[in-house]
Parts: structure tokens; C-alpha cells; sequence
């Protein structure tokens, strides 16, 4: 049986994370754990989280997480979720200034204040709600089954800018296009929630379950 290791630093909706990928795929041993060996030997980790960055990156410190992260990020799928997304990159504006994993070139920067939509109507930060994604690498095999611009739910007032658009898979406009989605290598990062997308979210989460970036 394949497993799943879904990180726990302490920070994120872990329950609903793992209820989501045991129903995307009921065949997979899904673990939640902050044992490094245990994350190791998973043949996929989940980096999940909600929050601030600088929570997030003294927690992993704090629980010697971060080499274990870049150790199972060179050498297994790894899926990051909303905050852990952002911790990705290689720094944030939150917090003053928070130095995050650097395994995507990039910082994550926030929302401009007093934004308006196509008819002039404020836009609220942080961005909450149902949006949609639109693929940029449509041939990513996490897209399968998944058709461009299908909705899925966000709540988050900062947003990546990575270094190479090539590391985007999928953009969002809040109001002006944001990158939704990043893959690089056996890396694939969201800043959705799909424990919280529905049937796009799950299907997500299952072609995650399947993917083999090796073949």
C-alpha cells in the first residue's frame, strides 16, 4: 500500500486535509506526523498550513522539519498547500521580511490595499472565496480530468511571484493575474484549498496520489 505523509508543524486544518486525500484515494495510507523518519519513508508528504510565515517557519525549526522538507522534496512528490505554498519560496514580505525554504526562486509578496474589480467594486483583502484557476501547464499530469478555470476556494492576503514562469501551472485574477499554482520538478504547490474545492479539489488531491514524476 502507498502512503502519504501530511506534515504537522502545528499549524493547519490537518483533519480535514487528511479526510480529503483518505476519500481521493481510499487505498492510500494516509499519516499524519511531524517524525521525520515517518516523512521520509512516505512515498509522498503534503506540506500543509494556514497562518503567518514566520509562525510557520519557527515551527519547523523548531520541530528540525526543514531539512526533512527539502530532503523529501528532492527525492519524492510534494504537494504544498495554501501557507506551505509560500513557504516554498525563497522569502516573504509578511512579518517585515521572513527568509522561507528557497526550493522555488521567488518571494511571496501582498495584496495591494483598495483594489477594484472589472465593474469598480472594492475587492476585500485577505482574498476568500471561490476563484478560478486557470492552467498554465495544462499537460501537468495534477491537472488530469480537470478543466481550465474551474473553481476552487482560497482564503490568503499574500500570493507567490516566482523568479521563472516557468514555475507557474496555474494563474488567478484578484483583479490582476496571480500565480494560483507553481510545479517545479517533482514539486507541485497550491494556494487553493482543495480539502475545501469539492469534486475540482479531490480530483486534484487523487492525481497527486497517482503522480509519478520519475515516468
Amino acid at each position: 500500500m502507498s502512503s502519504v505523509a501530511v506534515i504537522d508543524y502545528g499549524m493547519g486544518n490537518l483533519h480535514s486535509i487528511a479526510k480529503a486525500l483518505q476519500h481521493a484515494r481510499s487505498e492510500t495510507a494516509v499519516i499524519v506526523t511531524d517524525n521525520p523518519e515517518t516523512i521520509l519513508k512516505a512515498d509522498r508528504v503534503v506540506f500543509p498550513g494556514v497562518g503567518a510565515i514566520r509562525d510557520c517557519m519557527n515551527a519547523l525549526a523548531d520541530r528540525d522539519l526543514v531539512t526533512i522538507i527539502e530532503r523529501a522534496a528532492a527525492s519524492k512528490p510534494l504537494l504544498g498547500i495554501c501557507l506551505g505554498m509560500q513557504a516554498l519560496l525563497e522569502e516573504s514580505e509578511e512579518n517585515g521580511r521572513t527568509a522561507c525554504l528557497g526550493l522555488i526562486p521567488g518571494r511571496v509578496v501582498r495584496f495591494t490595499d483598495g483594489v477594484v474589480d472589472a465593474a469598480g467594486q472594492p475587492l476585500k483583502i485577505p482574498h476568500m472565496g471561490w476563484n478560478r484557476v486557470s492552467q498554465q501547464e495544462a499537460d501537468h499530469p495534477l491537472w488530469r480530468g480537470i478543466a481550465s478555470d474551474s473553481w476552487f476556494y482560497f482564503v490568503h492576503s499574500y500570493f507567490a511571484r516566482p523568479t521563472d514562469s516557468r514555475n507557474v501551472a496555474a494563474t488567478t485574477d484578484y483583479p490582476e493575474p496571480f500565480a494560483s499554482a507553481l510545479a517545479r520538478e517533482n514539486i507541485f504547490a497550491v494556494q487553493f484549498h482543495p480539502e475545501k474545492s469539492q469534486e475540482a479539489g479531490l480530483r486534484l488531491l487523487a492525481n497527486f496520489l497517482n503522480w509519478d514524476p520519475g515516468r
